[in-house]
């Protein structure tokens, strides 16, 4: 596998190693066989880890497939991705409700890991996943194509620097914009569901925005500073809010569960440049 980046315009000047190390991620043992392989080029050039490189610099890796492993998986159907933005490092699609995001067994081929896998084989890449969507929500959601870019969008994810709305329908009636902080766990009577668990959970942030009251149902926005499982579910759920069709926190068996991943911005971790991967059709219309 090889890889070219070109520094962006404001690159600040560094050197290969703090490059490789510091902004890229690049594992230990990677950079080490990079290293002893002379594998890095500066400009078409072969280049040392002390070189220094500035903006607009074109920095070429050269991996070996032994360098990365690859989890293999089934191939399921190419045609059953739509793809919102995709480059040659990362891509977004819309994820169907009622799929799974990555199978959990090697037998599995029905989930978005196994079409997507299928979808990127005619161009001699492969999926790797960066963060999750419950079976039942539908909408955005982002794998790297290269096991190089994947802790870079690990780390921005963790950062908070990839923004993501969600649509959802609940109960009730919500007149105002609010937060929910509360901590996250495991059922212990329910491995399948989470919990509010203020002592022993992890930290969820939650930011809700009203956009319709209707007769007894609301329809909100929701973004997310963090990404626990079923965070959504269960932050609305315990504040008396459960989202409408909701199976595991309402025990409710509407056509589906009424939350969308709607949006997914981001800036692109080598160009600079900003991403926005909408996924239509959205529950209703947004503004």
């Amino acid at each position: 596998m090889e890889i070219t980046i070109t520094l962006s315009d404001s690159h600040p000047t560094t050197t290969i190693r703090e490059l490789l190390e510091q902004e890229w991620l690049v594992p230990r043992k990677v950079r080490h066989f990079l290293r002893i392989r002379k594998n890095v080029w500066i400009n078409k050039k072969p280049a040392l880890f002390h070189f220094e490189v500035c903006a607009g610099d074109h920095i070429t890796l050269h991996f070996e497939d032994s360098d990365y492993q690859y989890q293999e998986v089934q191939l399921g159907e190419a045609s059953f991705i739509q793809s919102l933005y995709e480059d040659e490092h990362l891509i977004i699609v819309n994820k169907p409700t009622g799929m799974k995001t990555h199978p959990n067994a090697p037998t599995e081929k029905d989930t978005l890991l196994n079409h997507l896998a299928a979808y990127l084989l005619k161009k001699e890449q492969r999926p790797y996943v960066v963060h999750r969507l419950d079976k039942e929500t539908s909408g955005a959601i982002l794998f790297a194509k290269n096991p190089f870019v994947l802790p870079i969008l690990g780390r921005m994810l963790e950062q908070k620097k990839i923004y993501r709305r969600y649509q959802a329908l609940v109960w009730g009636t919500m007149r105002h914009d609010m937060t929910f902080n509360d901590k996250i766990g495991r059922d212990r009577h329910d491995r399948r569901k989470r919990v509010v668990d203020n002592k022993h959970g992890q930290s969820a942030l939650t930011h809700v925005y009203v956009d319709q009251v209707l007769n007894n149902q609301t329809k909100i926005y929701c973004v997310l500073e963090t990404g626990r499982t079923h965070q959504i579910r269960v932050h609305l759920s315990y504040h008396g809010h459960p989202i409408v069709g909701d199976p595991l926190y309402q025990n409710q068996s509407d056509k589906r569960l009424m939350l969308h991943a709607l949006e997914l911005h981001m800036i692109h971790p080598f160009t600079q440049e900003k991403i926005i991967g909408q996924a239509l059709p959205a529950l209703w219309n947004s503004p």
